[in-house]
């Protein structure tokens, strides 16, 4: 492989020269990745790793007929929009198709971020309100306006939610306030966003925006339970708000069934304004607000332009316009339900087997695992998880966890992702649970020998000592962070389970 520096000089440049709150995956042994191909990633020696992780390599890392489009458009032209262009119109006509048809008016942008913050300013302008409504462990974004509404940033111990913001429970049936059992989750979920709007209209404030991802990405892979976003709509309509759709990380048919993920949850739930990007353009910043004419007719009276110079270039609709039709082509969205519930099926086997997994959830190739130490107490084992995704990438596979305790195992491959591939990562993952159970004593004694008890003790002591010196939360240390990104905790493991 061609390299302009060697792996080390690489680490020590990037220690130099990027700032030290841009974090790797893997930060105690990152990997280099020097080129991709579908659903594969290559280190600088040819070491082949499997992407499990990669949702914005939508249909496949560098595919020909998207790199094609790109190169083509490129050496032709490429300027800003307010240059009249085929591209533009021809992919907002395309994109448009693929959602209820209230859904017609398209504003682009280059990335999801930049989507969800025009968002705001489509919905504060058309309802002339400010207060936004989120959900609790959500995240929108890294512009100012998104931190603010993103509670899967909040600094944990510090009130930084502005008075402006709501934060609504997680619509988790799993280890949220409303779980299986109850007899209505849907409806009690809303009913704290019905709390919320009466609370915040007591006060004198008004309602401009609920907004949520279609399904909880980074809050551990949740999916709301039936009913919930239509009632949520009902309650945020009567206050004059409109609700807003986060598509970034899971649309463009990742669910399988549904091109959009918001469209599981019926025909009768339609939202004001979605927001889409990352997978958008399989790697190529392009994103995009769609909405109403109604609420687009309202922007534009403040008299305000919107221009965005790169947003809606020729070259990034040539790109977008190419990853529709490899969707199309490939009929990923199918292959994406067969895939997806082949691999969902081997994880609720797994599920069976293996003591700390706790659930396993999600649709299409949208799939999480949340790994517990209790079931019946569903205890999150932060730790453990962290030890796992180091362990997957030795096997050459790359999974990352995230959720507020770091414990939920996310799965969001390239769409072209294969049965095989499903295969292969859960007898990895087997393999790992298997080593990482016996150390910690968690099989059944039925499995155990007469020469286990003694080595099985000491695994035990071992793990206990790992536990207690890796309980600092890592929210609160500035120098850990999410997906992977755990080091010395990972670092102690792996030391402690080699015996």
């Amino acid at each position: 492989m061609c390299e302009l520096y060697s792996k080390r000089d690489t680490l020590a440049l990037r220690g130099k020269h990027i700032g030290p709150s841009c974090k790797v995956f893997f930060a105690s042994d990152p990997i280099k990745i020097v080129r991709a191909q579908r659903q594969y990633m290559f280190d600088e020696n040819g070491e082949q790793y499997l992407d499990c992780i990669n949702n914005v390599a939508h249909v496949g890392h560098c595919h020909p007929e998207v790199v094609k489009a790109a190169l083509k458009q490129m050496e032709l032209l490429n300027t800003n929009s307010r240059f009249l262009h085929d591209n533009i119109v021809e992919y907002a006509k395309r994109l448009s198709a693929t959602l209820p048809e209230k859904l017609s008016v398209c504003y682009f942008t280059n990335s999801g971020s930049e989507a969800n913050d025009l968002a705001l300013r489509l919905a504060q302008q058309f309802t002339g309100h400010q207060d936004v409504i989120t959900l609790d462990h959500a995240y929108h974004g890294h512009l100012s306006s998104l931190i603010e509404i993103s509670p899967y940033k909040f600094l944990k111990g510090k009130d930084v939610k502005k008075e402006f913001v709501h934060v609504a429970p997680t619509p988790d049936t799993y280890r949220g306030k409303y779980k299986e059992d109850h007899q209505d989750p849907a409806s009690a979920y809303a009913d704290e966003v019905k709390k919320i709007i009466e609370d915040a209209q007591s006060s004198g404030r008004t309602i401009a925006a609920f907004i949520a991802e279609s399904m909880q990405s980074c809050g551990g892979q949740i999916i709301p339970p039936a009913g919930y976003f239509q009632k949520v709509a009902e309650y945020v309509h009567g206050a004059g708000g409109v609700f807003i759709a986060d598509e970034v990380q899971v649309g463009f048919g990742r669910v399988g069934k549904h091109f959009w993920s918001f469209q599981m949850h019926g025909e009768d739930f339609v939202p004001d304004i979605v927001t889409m990007g990352k997978s958008m353009g399989n790697g190529h910043p392009v994103a995009c607000v769609v909405t109403t004419k109604e609420i687009a007719e309202a922007f534009s009276s403040s008299g305000m332009e919107y221009f965005n110079t790169y947003a809606g270039n020729p070259v990034s609709c040539a790109v977008g316009l190419a990853v529709l039709d490899v969707i199309e082509k490939e009929d990923l969205q199918e292959n994406a339900t067969r895939v997806g519930n082949f691999l969902t099926e081997l994880l609720k086997k797994q599920k069976a087997k293996h003591t700390l997994i706790g659930d396993i959830r999600g649709i299409g190739l949208f799939i999480g695992i949340d790994l517990v130490k209790d079931h019946q107490k569903r205890t999150p084992a932060t730790a453990e998880a962290q030890h796992i995704i180091y362990k997957m990438k030795e096997k050459r596979v790359l999974l990352s966890a995230d959720g507020p305790h770091r414990n939920v195992l996310k799965i969001k491959p390239p769409m072209c992702f294969t049965e095989e591939d499903a295969k292969f990562m859960v007898d990895q993952l087997d393999g790992i649970l298997t080593v990482l159970e016996e150390a910690t004593g968690t099989k059944t004694e039925s499995v155990t020998s007469e020469n286990t008890p003694c080595k099985t003790k000491m695994l035990k002591e071992a793990y206990v000592e790992l536990l207690r010196d890796s309980t600092t939360d890592s929210k609160e240390n500035p120098s850990t962070k999410r997906n992977g990104i755990y080091t010395d905790t990972h670092a102690l493991l792996s030391k402690r389970l080699k015996t």
